[in-house]
């Protein structure tokens, strides 16, 4: 191929989930404008139907579909209805994730704790699952798995959030060992601080960013669509001999 055409997706079908806004939307709205069809899922369709229908607006191609993937009825629902419409998934990005609780480590409870793992830990994984299941009977394929830098470095007052993220980062490599001979490439994008509404805890408090900027090399917040090239990388053949990689993408956060 090219060297031209590495980052085209022309006739690939992806899946990513947490699409309906902040980095989620950058990945789907780039992955469409490099000729992905998209599947836009989230837990609320509008949110999702209102991202498709803007890729469809600008030329791209895309559908919306609901899907919480902490509810595994829904997982299951969501594969289904992928294998009976397209027959075949190319490119799976696991972004959507729960980060219900902010505070000590020691006083997170019970519910918080099990909506964390169950989105970020056996939703993941059950979505990796299914994924490969179908890319294998298609020749391959890749997934990216959103983990985050707090994964390598637990973020304060993040401790059950840090946990799963952690665990995302063994998992991508788990899976990327096991799938490598049939040709389903599992990396992982680690994003740093990033200007979302998800992020907005950290963001909006002036004195935790001050904080965050002393131990970020490039001194400022990311932009949700600078983390959208990275995965571009992942899930094209510019990265066909690329998998168990986790990429950071977070300011220079953990060379230091």
């Amino acid at each position: 191929m090219s060297n031209l055409n590495l980052f085209d997706l022309t006739g690939k079908v992806a899946l990513v989930t947490g699409a309906s806004r902040g980095i989620g939307e950058s990945i789907a709205r780039t992955l469409a404008h490099y000729g992905a069809h998209v599947i836009v899922s989230s837990r609320k369709i509008d949110g999702c139907e209102a991202v498709a229908s803007s890729i469809r607006e600008d030329g791209g191609s895309a559908e919306a579909f609901a899907c919480h993937i902490g509810e595994m009825d829904q997982i299951e629902a969501a594969w289904e209805h992928i294998a009976n419409t397209h027959g075949k998934l190319d490119i799976l990005v696991n972004n959507a994730a729960a980060n219900p609780y902010f505070g000590p480590v020691e006083d997170t409870d019970l519910n918080a704790f099990q909506k964390t793992v169950d989105v970020n830990i056996r939703g993941y994984f059950f979505m990796c699952a299914r994924g490969a299941q179908l890319m294998k009977k298609n020749g391959g394929g890749a997934i990216v798995n959103v983990a985050s830098v707090n994964g390598v470095n637990p973020g304060h007052f993040q401790g059950i959030y840090s946990v799963t993220k952690a665990a995302v980062i063994s998992m991508t490599k788990s899976f990327a060992m096991e799938l490598g001979q049939q040709n389903v490439r599992v990396n992982a994008l680690l994003p740093g601080l990033t200007d979302t509404k998800f992020a907005s805890a950290l963001t909006s408090n002036e004195a935790i960013k001050k904080q965050a900027m002393a131990h970020i090399p490039m001194k400022r917040v990311a932009d949700p669509d600078e983390m959208a090239g990275t995965v571009l990388y992942l899930v094209s053949n510019a990265s066909s001999y690329t998998t168990g990689a986790c990429i950071n993408a977070d300011g220079g956060y953990l060379t230091i």
